[in-house]
């Protein structure tokens, strides 16, 4: 390649990087582990104090990694760690049992790169390379090796673009052929935490009860410490030994885990803890998981008791074969390969951009209950608010044959306003009257159901709650369809919210933690949230029944994508297995019947900008038979098909809309997601890194900032009057390297006030 091309390319196509590992093996031609040259190296992206270069220097403080260090999408390289900023030092130290005989550098880099070995430069280059070069080391270079530990160092500084650097010490007759970039043991670790992560404790990690549309009062929960271990994935057998303990029910790789470990695609994840129980005669024991990604096996007392494949739904095993009286012993085992397949959102095994650091394990409540041999395992709810009626179908789990009937008890505020006995599973009352819901009126109605056996009593009972509303659409005077709630016209206006957290990751430090966010989107005047490509535990949809707040929920996206066609008439679906689209309907399943009972939740989003985008059509149609008391927004952003009942256009940074395009005017018309605009706070950043971005550039101050955002919604309002129906701001909050929330990642700092949104959004729905 001619240098021309390459600044081109350097210009406009890819990001430079600079990788340093070192292979004493390879310098003496042996046979070697294929990862053995990939560290761990010790790295400082700050500048360090005299001496860094030297053997004796103290570098404990600095962090680690493995080699490569840059930026992916690089030719010719191998990232086995970001680095993003203008500099980076590194240090290794190796040994080596014999000298090699004609030492030399492999080497990859970026500009102004120095090399040294036991504190003497042995390399300095001037200007980046584009791919790896063989350098013989000088005779200063060879006088600096010896037999035995070695101190390798480097610096290099880039300067636009970019970055990277890959050194290896070799022997220049035996060049060896580099493995892919190690995965690196720990992901990224960042200074910041959340107020409520700061408080959390082995006794207070959500204590909360995790399903409040089904409630009982006798439960037991299991957060707190656990055992773990991390083995080969070929590992059946309940590992020995336990290297530490991890803090429930937070994911591995997060802060609040106490671990801040990356679990990798070849390894499983184990845990361990032992719990008093006192199961009695005639009661099943169920162990109930709220989340764990991906796939995992359960024992109790050493015996295989369940499993469960997907990471954002709950399950329920019956262990009681398994359970005794006095001390059990629980182990789970967890694999997540983060990849293929596998539905997993947000996450990957290398973060950056718009990815975010993997989730795996246990990531929200474990509890333990003990119920009736014949006991309500599920309620589904449904409303009509032209009639006020409640219909109330339990599901018995159990012994299902035993001859019962069944009670449901409905109050308002506590006085009981209707109830009705049945001998059948589907119960309905109907309320005179009957207050609906809204944001404007969240009104719930407090429901109790009992299974009651022969004699007329009570097996077993539990708590629940409906709020009565409907949605749909309706053609305005000008033609064009709007949503509707309780069959009045209303304007769906909320953010892209991840629900991602600094130092829990997808798990929120605490309901507290979680509640917070809602409460501020409410107070910043937003009637919606379209909770983005995530699952959050069941008390996130109970807050937004109780305070008002309409959801689009997301399906959870992975696998193969189709290129991404967005509105035009000539989409694309990606060519998936059946093995692979029947995984996906399932979780899909499992989701819409955990949620479906919420009355917040109003819209649901199969997919998004063509991501795992698969068989839409059917998939669509099946979710419309699946829940037909909801609207479906097929594809956020495209690829659009004409299935469900909502056109979703996607676009940054300023909202808009392909009118022109008649077809659509079957559909109700959003913008799905717009905006974007990023504004970075210091000191309350993931990290300190050009990659820090938002839509549309970073403005110079605060006030452009702000600037910007009215802009924007200006923009919307005026595509309101065209026909527009809903809109998405993005987003919520910042998320690691994105910068562009309504407040920075660890909630500390608010861009803009709630008051000064609520006024800047008060035309979109009035």
């Amino acid at each position: 390649m001619n240098l021309p091309n390459v600044l081109q390319l350097r210009r406009l196509s890819w990001l430079f990087a600079l990788v340093l590992i070192i292979s004493p093996l390879a310098a003496m031609g042996a046979e070697e582990d294929p990862h053995s040259i990939d560290g761990p190296w010790k790295y400082t992206l700050v500048p360090p104090n005299d001496g860094w270069k030297q053997a004796d220097y103290d570098d404990d403080k600095w962090q680690e990694g493995y080699g490569g260090f840059g930026t992916r999408g690089t030719p010719n390289a191998r990232v086995g760690t970001v680095w993003d900023t203008d500099h980076i030092w590194l240090r290794r130290t190796y040994n080596l049992e014999n000298l090699p005989k004609k030492p030399a550098l492999l080497i990859h880099h970026d500009e102004d790169t120095e090399v040294f070995i036991n504190g003497v430069q042995v390399g300095k280059f001037t200007r980046w390379s584009t791919d790896y070069s063989v350098y013989p080391l000088t005779d200063e270079g060879r006088r600096a090796l010896k037999i035995g530990q070695n101190q390798l160092a480097a610096h290099t500084r880039q300067d636009t673009g970019g970055q990277y650097i890959d050194i290896h010490l070799i022997d220049e007759d035996h060049v060896p052929k580099l493995p892919p970039a190690r995965l690196p043991e720990h992901p990224y670790q960042s200074d910041l935490i959340t107020q409520w992560g700061a408080e959390v404790t082995a006794e207070n990690a959500w204590q909360e009860y995790p399903r409040p549309q089904m409630t009982r009062d006798r439960w037991k929960n299991l957060n707190g410490r656990w055992n773990y271990a991390i083995t080969s994935e070929n590992q059946d057998s309940i590992p020995d030994t336990w290297a530490g303990q991890i803090l429930v029910p937070y994911a591995i790789e997060s802060k609040l885990s106490g671990v801040q470990r990356n679990l990798r695609p070849t390894e499983a994840l184990w845990y361990q803890r032992s719990v008093e129980l006192e199961p009695k005669k005639d009661e099943v024991t169920l162990l109930n998981f709220e989340a764990v990604d991906y796939a995992c096996r359960v024992f109790v007392n050493g015996a295989e008791v369940g499993s469960h494949v997907g990471g954002n739904t709950p399950f329920s095993i019956d262990v009681t074969k398994a359970a005794k009286r006095g001390v059990n012993d629980i182990v789970v085992r967890v694999e997540d390969k983060t990849g293929g397949p596998q539905l997993r959102g947000k996450q990957t095994l290398h973060p950056e951009g718009i990815w975010y650091t993997q989730v795996s394990g246990i990531w929200q409540t474990v509890w333990v209950e003990q119920v009736p041999h014949t006991y309500i395992s599920d309620v589904k709810i449904l409303t009509d608010p032209e009639t006020g009626r409640i219909q109330i179908t339990p599901i018995l789990g159990g012994n299902s044959d035993a001859k019962v009937s069944f009670k449901a008890t409905v109050y308002d505020n506590g006085t009981a306003v209707a109830d009705v006995t049945a001998a059948k599973e589907d119960l309905a009352v109907e309320i005179a009257d009957a207050k609906l819901w809204s944001p404007s009126s969240p009104h719930l109605y407090e429901i109790s159901l009992a299974v009651l056996d022969e004699n007329g009593a009570a097996i077993d009972t539990v708590g629940t709650y409906a709020g009565i509303r409907s949605v749909g659409t309706v053609r305005n005077e000008d033609g064009d369809l709007r949503f509707t709630l309780n069959g009045k016209p209303i304007f769906h206006w909320g953010p892209l919210d991840q629900g991602w957290w600094p130092d829990g990751l997808l798990t929120p430090p605490s309901d507290e933690a979680m509640l917070f966010d809602v409460e501020y989107l409410q107070a910043a005047g937003f009637n919606m949230i379209r909770k983005h490509i995530k699952v959050e535990p069941r008390r996130y949809y109970y807050h937004c029944d109780r305070l008002g707040m309409l959801v689009w929920q997301d399906q959870v996206s992975g696998g193969k994508s189709p290129p991404w066609t967005r509105m035009r008439p000539d989409p694309i679906d990606a060519n998936w297995t059946d093995e692979d689209h029947a995984q996906y309907l399932r979780e899909f399943d499992e989701m819409v019947g955990t949620l479906e009972n919420h009355p917040s939740i109003v819209v649901w989003v199969p997919f998004n900008e063509a991501w795992g985008q698969h068989r839409t059509v059917s998939t669509g149609e099946w979710i419309m038979q699946r829940d037909p008391t909801r609207l479906i927004n097929i594809a956020s952003g495209g690829n659009y098909w004409e299935v469900g009942h909502v056109a979703d256009q996607h676009s940054y940074p300023h909202p808009s809309f392909p009118f022109q395009q008649e077809r659509l005017n079957k559909m109700v018309k959003v913008v799905g997601e717009f905006g974007g605009h990023g504004w970075p706070v210091e000191g309350h950043l993931w990290k300190k890194t050009q990659a820090n971005w938002g839509y549309g550039g970073l403005p110079r101050s605060a006030k452009e900032y702000q600037a910007r955002y009215q802009e924007s919604i200006g923009k919307l309002l005026e595509l309101k009057s065209q026909g527009i129906a809903g809109g998405v701001y993005t987003q919520t909050t910042d998320v690691e390297s994105e910068i562009n929330g309504l407040m920075t990642y660890d909630r500390k700092v608010i861009k803009i006030p709630a008051a000064d949104l609520k006024a800047i959004h008060a035309p979109l729905t009035k």
